[in-house]
């Protein structure tokens, strides 16, 4: 049998279920990795592999390159304690040696490894023989100081502020400018069916009808070719472009580099297409010093962006809704305890505030009134009244007398009282909720996972799609032109058929492109 081992890593900057997808595709992929799961609000990924062939920074290192960002979590053991301690005053490998060799030999001890690099020690021990204070005790007896790595019990990473303020930030951008450019086309319009029912009513001929249409303000050219609309939709459309499109353009670089297409690549094809294939025929009028105005499509990715970024930004903040229930579990957890030393009858010998990391099965804990109950346990001493609503809902206080057991996280009302510690660290109740409420976001309806695997093949169809619709309307417009000519807008003799059939069926495959890129939509 392979040996297979569990690591967590924590995963940044996922947006959605094609996210979640693209890294979980990937990583089966890669050699030594056995399974791989993904918990999209969480921000976690559980991975199985074979430590013989790849090690969990290596596996991080594997995610980062998909463009997200990943650090491995060290305190996801199963049964055993993990102990990550920076030891000072090590000067060589031998007090590397002398540290690990003694730990070795202590009994309970199951794992170390002290770099002296980064004068951290790694430590796996049974919490039924020993305790992360036994093993700090050992380290001190041999002349070291020695502290625990300091834990981020902030839960930092389920905060998507961060993120809520880019795509706010994104919105406003692309809004501030769409709104502009969609006034500029809705006057277009009304004018174009005012003159073509002055048309209607009057029956001018079709020149009259173009110094008519020329005379209005936008249509006014600057230069031969450039029509004040067209150049003020250019000047409107580049901020958009560069300020809104920004993290779209970053993570679909990151994704074609992994030959991946994600929903990123299709709005950045969509509205670079636009822009790009607006420009090229903007210089053409202008090189062929045009009497008519081109159409160009300088709307298409300030609307795009409005909508996808308006998107991506409630998204987050409903993510970070979701994910600040975990972080308000997180945070009722205590930081301290206080451990007292006990003498014949219970006589209070001593007593030190420690990290509730550092205490053990079996300690003595004193829990002063009004404070937190910093472990599961049960009563040695005292009487006290306690609020567990946060565990049972029960609003009234329950009493509690020496025997009782007591929940960690509930808070202690009138009466002083010393405990004995049952479950330590990822084993009490709020421990083990949190873990649960992180798991139930990690594991997948079938219909979701169907979903993701979706989103894969999604955007590739998309743009061969697009493709099929632009030489199916070259095609049609060569052979029988009438068609194209009854649906182009805009249509006048003054351009030649060829550019009519093209434009046209340029129009057709960025709509289709265009109208496909809220994929969440199309997967919801």
């Amino acid at each position: 049998t392979k040996a297979v081992s569990k690591c967590y890593v924590q995963v940044t900057g996922m947006t959605c279920a094609s996210c979640v997808a693209n890294i979980e595709r990937n990583l089966r992929r890669e050699d030594g990795i056995h399974s791989i799961l993904v918990a999209l609000m969480a921000g976690k990924a559980e991975v199985r592999y074979n430590p013989a062939v790849i090690h969990p920074a290596a596996i991080a290192e594997l995610i980062r390159e998909l463009g997200f960002g990943a650090t491995v979590m060290e305190n996801c053991g199963d049964g055993d304690g993990i102990l990550e301690l920076v030891v000072r005053g090590m000067t060589c490998a031998s007090c590397v040696h002398k540290i690990e060799s003694t730990l070795m030999k202590t009994n309970g001890v199951l794992y170390c490894s002290v770099a002296l690099a980064t004068n951290k020690a790694h430590i796996k021990y049974d919490p039924e023989i020993i305790g992360p204070r036994d093993v700090i005790q050992v380290i001190k007896d041999l002349g070291f100081t020695t502290s625990l790595v300091k834990k981020d019990r902030s839960a930092s990473h389920l905060d998507h502020k961060q993120e809520i303020r880019q795509w706010k930030r994104s919105f406003v951008v692309s809004l501030v400018f769409c709104i502009p450019v969609m006034g500029l086309m809705i006057y277009m319009m009304v004018m174009d069916s005012q003159l073509s029912d002055a048309h209607a009513r009057h029956n001018m001929s079709s020149e009259e009808m173009e110094a008519l249409h020329s005379s209005m303000v936008l249509e006014y050219q600057l230069l031969p070719g450039l029509s004040v609309m067209n150049f003020l939709s250019f000047l409107l459309c580049v901020p958009v472009q560069v300020f809104g499109g920004w993290h779209f353009y970053i993570q679909a670089y990151k994704a074609l580099k992994h030959k991946t297409a994600n929903m990123d690549v299709l709005i950045v094809l969509a509205t670079s297409i636009a822009f790009v294939y607006s420009i090229v025929i903007l210089l053409v009028a202008m090189a062929e010093k045009a009497k008519v105005n081109p159409v160009t499509f300088f709307d298409t990715p300030p609307m795009l962006f409005v909508f996808i970024s308006l998107g991506r930004w409630l998204e987050h903040v409903a993510k970070g809704k979701t994910s600040e229930a975990l972080a308000r579990l997180i945070s009722l957890q205590a930081t301290e305890a206080t451990i007292v030393t006990l003498g014949p009858d219970n006589v209070l010998l001593s007593e030190e505030q420690v990290d509730v990391e550092l205490v053990q099965r079996g300690d003595i804990v004193r829990v002063i009134p009004g404070g937190k109950f910093p472990v599961d346990g049960y009563v040695v001493e005292g009487h006290s009244m306690v609020d567990e609503s946060l565990i049972t809902g029960e609003a009234m206080p329950v009493t509690k007398k020496p025997g009782n057991t007591v929940i960690a996280g509930s808070i202690n009302q009138n009466g002083s009282l010393l405990i004995s510690a049952t479950h330590v660290g990822a084993d009490t109740t709020l421990s083990q909720i949190v873990k649960l409420v992180e798991e139930a976001q990690t594991s997948k309806a079938p219909i979701q996972q169907f979903a993701d695997k979706l989103s894969g093949y999604f955007v590739p169809c998309i743009v061969a799609v697009s493709v099929v619709t632009l030489f199916a309307w070259i095609i049609i417009g060569f052979v029988d032109f009438e068609i194209v000519e009854k649906y182009f807008l805009g249509y006048n003799k003054s351009i030649s058929a060829a550019e009519v059939i093209i434009r046209f069926a340029f129009q057709a495959s960025i709509t289709v492109l265009c109208i496909a890129c809220p994929c969440s939509l199309g997967l919801a």
